[in-house]
């Protein structure tokens, strides 16, 4: 591993780093620069000018990013890296390593083609990263994310040295990622997202126009067939078919190419995941920031028989909304590896509980009342165009009653010396744990129906967690939520907050 200079020397960035700087503001501006060579090509007569002003537009941009490069620098300390930028406004940013919750190593294909990667340092707040290094050599940005793990105030286990490396905890073979893409069907949301999105950039009379020639074509091809009614529900079932299995194997190509080579390692107690195939990330975090963790199970998941296990991070939402951050700490696994890593990862708590408490059954119905609006509303429309067949929706009624008994008969949650754990949902199973140390505030909620069944919504509120769903107690008895609320509060006033 390559030598770090002295802790006094400042630093540059890699030589071509101002390239990966231009792509950058590139990429931003790239809509009105194509518009202007749009426009500009159309008029012949006196394109010059137009020519000229993307010219300009590339100059100014390229020379941006060459001072950029040329007035970065960062310094390396003992527990803080000081980062200097700017020509005439002058900035300097002092980020103590122990602050630095995320450390998230980038790679594109222009990155590992030039041996370099984009390091960004994530802290507990804010919508954009506290430093986001464009570009360091590949090496030094490693070198750069051990130190940080090093010197940010971890605990490092007997036996592990500072160049430790990360112990596997979990890895995702080829069949695990054919798994990931059946029951995620990633295909299915960027197809309706992709078609959404031209929907809304293309104009309206074009858009309807062409759905409806495309549909007078394809009815007008089928009325020639003649066809019976047995050979088009046939061929609507082959279709349907051809598109599921098209739309299944789009989403295992797209698990494929997110989660290839995905690994979760453990060093110093910090949580390393790598995973990519074209663009590789590597993104890492301390265990002391987590704030809860979750465990997801759909119908498709229990098909298989595998689970989600997320995590939320004392962190910014920036992050999330590029992807990434560390949030997946098994994007699929067996039910027995995600209490495996729970109980490694939480070795205080126990898990699973050995005994959920229910609570009230009372006013369970109340789940069924945001379908109600929706289902009268389709109802009253269908008997107004399609007479008796209108009543269709109606149906939907008995279906949500028993989800939502089915629901709150699931609802229960557990508590010890360590931890407070829920759980909830039917078709859609999920869990959720927070340790006692990472809780911040309570509060307990009634509404007029609450009141009305004698219940009450406990919410505990932690430094970060802001995951789906959120850890809330609905449907508990009022005195037991009293109660609870202030066990809860008299465990947060004898501890101290870890976060």
């Amino acid at each position: 591993m390559p030598d770090l200079p002295a802790p006094a020397q400042e630093q540059r960035l890699h030589p071509w780093s101002w390239l990966f700087e231009l792509q950058q503001h590139l990429q931003q501006f790239l809509l009105p620069l194509v518009a202007l060579l749009f426009f500009g090509s159309r008029r012949q007569d006196s394109e010059w000018p137009f020519h000229l002003v993307m010219l300009a537009v590339l100059a100014a941009l390229a020379a941006t990013a060459l001072l950029h490069y040329l007035t970065y620098r960062y310094r390396i300390g003992e527990d803080t890296l000081t980062i200097r930028s700017g020509i005439l406004e002058r900035t300097r940013r002092e980020i103590p390593f122990a602050r630095i919750h995320n450390v998230v190593v980038h790679q594109n294909l222009l990155h590992r083609l030039f041996g370099v990667a984009e390091l960004r340092l994530e802290s507990a707040a804010g919508d954009k990263p506290e430093a986001q290094m464009r570009v360091l050599r590949l090496e030094q940005a490693l070198e750069l994310e051990r130190l940080i793990r090093h010197r940010g105030g971890d605990t490092v286990p007997a036996g592990q040295g500072p160049q430790a490396d990360a112990a596997p905890l979990l890895a995702l073979p080829l069949p695990e990622l054919v798994r990931l893409g059946l029951i995620s069907n990633r295909a299915l949301v960027v197809a309706a997202a992709a078609l959404g999105a031209l929907w809304q950039m293309l104009p309206r009379d074009m858009a309807e126009d062409f759905v409806r020639d495309q549909g007078r074509q394809a009815f007008g091809y089928a009325s020639q067939l003649q066809l019976g009614a047995s050979a088009w529900v046939g061929t609507g079932l082959v279709l349907l078919l051809l598109a599921l299995l098209l739309m299944w194997l789009a989403s295992i190509a797209l698990a494929i190419v997110q989660y290839h080579g995905f690994r979760l390692g453990e060093a110093e107690r910090r949580l390393t995941v790598e995973r990519g195939l074209l663009t590789r990330l590597r993104s890492s975090v301390a265990r002391r920031r987590i704030q809860a963790w979750t465990l997801r199970e759909g119908a498709l998941h229990r098909l298989f028989r595998r689970r989600q296990l997320r995590v939320d991070i004392a962190a910014g939402g920036g992050q999330e909304q590029e992807g990434r951050a560390l949030k997946e700490l098994a994007p699929l696994a067996t039910p027995d590896d995600c209490d495996r890593l729970l109980q490694h990862l939480l070795p205080g708590v126990q898990w699973p509980p050995p005994q959920w408490r229910a609570v009230s059954m009372r006013g369970w119905w109340r789940l069924c009342l945001p379908a109600l609006p929706i289902v009268a509303a389709a109802t009253a429309l269908g008997w107004h165009e399609f007479g008796a067949w209108g009543l269709l929706p109606l149906l939907w009624l008995p279906w949500s009653a028993f989800k939502a008994h089915r629901q709150v008969a699931r609802m229960g949650y557990s508590i010890d010396p360590q931890r407070v754990a829920m759980r909830g949902g039917w078709w859609n199973r999920w869990w959720r744990v927070a340790e006692l140390d990472k809780l911040q505030a309570l509060r307990l909620d009634r509404s007029p129906l609450d009141r009305h069944f004698g219940t009450a919504t406990l919410t505990l509120d932690t430094a970060g967690a802001a995951g789906a769903p959120p850890l809330r107690l609905r449907f508990l008895e009022e005195t037991q939520a009293r109660e609870l609320m202030a066990q809860l509060g008299r465990e947060m006033a004898r501890r101290r907050l870890r976060w």
